[in-house]
């Protein structure tokens, strides 16, 4: 398999994504936006995996790339390929569908559930409850055509599908110790206390086991939405 992700900043890599595909000997190439915004042909991966980043899907006066990533995300999502979108990447995918993305009623960053919604036999099952990481203050719309997977109480647009292989998550399912810590160390002025902030403290002292668990998750969606793919 042929992995290719789109990263916005060094700061926010692919996490235990990229265990996953190494456990699997897939090929891993990445457009970093930070250094360099060209992009490959579609024909050149099987996956495509939107990260996360502190930038609005809505800044394309001052980051002129994401008029050219939206194109790309709705061609890949469009052509039927899995496409994966995390936190602002579930945004880049609702936006370049037309959909609208805008501040949400409430800052989510730390450790809060996640509920199912409904069960659609056509689409991913998430667990009716369950622990996951955020740092969003954004939301969107749902693009037309979506299944709503997941809410949570401060934000009603948690996850998404399109179609049979395109999921965006508001969460992180792919946050490790490290790459928390990074978010921490580069974006700690956000944590400005509110209902769904949590402190520094909180946030370093989640145990081992809560990673692991929402990693488990991710590789639960990764072979979902790879499940008919090369």
């Amino acid at each position: 398999m042929r992995i290719h992700v789109l990263q916005h900043v060094a700061f926010e890599g692919p996490g235990s994504i990229l265990s996953w595909a190494q456990s699997r000997s897939a090929t891993v190439t990445t457009t970093r936006f930070f250094e360099n915004a060209s992009l490959p042909e579609q024909s050149a991966f099987d996956l495509l995996v939107v990260l996360g980043g502190p930038m609005s899907v809505n800044d394309e006066a001052e980051l002129p790339w994401l008029v050219g990533e939206k194109r790309f995300v709705r061609e890949s999502v469009e052509s039927g390929k899995p496409v994966l979108g995390i936190c602002l990447g579930a945004q880049l995918i609702a936006s370049s569908l037309g959909a609208r993305v805008y501040p949400g009623p409430h800052k989510e960053i730390g450790w809060f559930p996640v509920y199912a919604c409904g069960r659609d036999p056509d689409a991913f099952a998430f667990p009716d409850r369950t622990e996951v990481f955020h740092w969003h203050g954004e939301t969107f719309d749902l693009p037309g055509g979506a299944v709503r997977l997941a809410r949570s109480d401060a934000c009603p647009h948690q996850a998404f599908q399109i179609g049979a292989r395109a999921i965006g998550l508001q969460f992180h399912l792919e946050t490790t110790p490290e790459s928390a810590d990074a978010l921490i160390a580069n974006c700690c002025r956000e944590l400005v206390p509110a209902p769904y902030v949590q402190s520094e403290q909180q946030l370093r002292s989640a145990p081992a086991s809560r990673y692991a668990g929402i990693n488990r998750l991710m590789t639960s969606v990764l072979a979902y939405i790879t499940r008919t793919a090369v």
